[in-house]
């Protein structure tokens, strides 16, 4: 079942400050002018979102809200679920059942390509790995009961990632550096974007000073890296 919209957050610069939204206001919040006819510093931009829909990607590492988790926001502080897409979005994922083939329920996830466009030898064999590895005895609880802390839904997404590589002729990745490397800066954006969006949700805006010495804004990740969140911006009306 598709997740219904979000207002998607908004940047604009006005006297001196980038100011994040939901939508183009009549009025600047910083200096009170008129904003309708008048010319601003550059155009709106929109920031896309860092989460996405699991089940339009393509061999993806996902990220997501364990499925009897509370809370439903991949924010760095709910319990997280990992799982690999296929080819055509469905997601393999581990869990004390064996491995379950999701069509739904993978609709705001954090997604790390694993897959280059111009691998084509890979990307032709890559669902058939997917179910060659899901069908191995290490995922059959027949076999191996998962355990939450050394055999669970990321030791499924390492240990195929891993096959893979090693298909490849590639070393192989530990579990701290594949963490670090490629997990953990995902990570961050989602939870710098959803401390933003909600901050917006409870005063409309968000307020920074320009930067002039900084370089044109061209990429998401230079957009977030102006937002820095303390705790008494956060109560503030700013």
């Amino acid at each position: 079942m598709e997740q219904p919209l979000e207002p998607a957050v908004i940047r604009f610069s006005h006297c001196q400050k980038v100011i994040f939204c939901f939508s183009l206001p009549e009025q600047c919040p910083s200096c009170g002018e008129e904003l309708r006819g008048s010319r601003l510093q550059e155009a709106p931009v929109s920031l896309p979102s860092p989460l996405t829909s699991a089940h339009k990607t393509s061999c993806c590492l996902l990220v997501a809200p364990a499925h009897d988790s509370k809370d439903k926001d991949v924010d760095g502080m709910s319990d997280l679920h990992t799982g690999i897409s296929s080819t055509k979005g469905v997601v393999y994922n581990y869990t004390r059942n064996g491995v379950c083939r999701d069509l739904t329920g993978w609709e705001r996830c954090v997604s790390v390509p694993l897959v280059r466009p111009d691998m084509f030898h890979l990307l032709a064999q890559w669902d058939q790995y997917l179910d060659r590895f899901s069908d191995g005895p290490m995922w059959d609880p027949a076999w191996h009961r998962f355990d939450e802390d050394h055999h669970n839904c990321f030791s499924f997404c390492l240990g195929f990632i891993n096959g893979v590589l090693a298909m490849e002729g590639r070393s192989s990745l530990s579990r701290e550096t594949f963490t670090h490397t490629f997990i953990l800066p995902k990570m961050r954006r989602v939870s710098k974007y959803t401390t933003l969006y909600q901050h917006i949700q409870r005063h409309r805006f968000y307020l920074v000073d320009r930067q002039e010495d900084t370089q044109e804004d061209t990429q998401e990740d230079t957009d977030l890296s102006r937002v820095q969140f303390h705790k008494d911006s956060l109560d503030s009306g700013h």
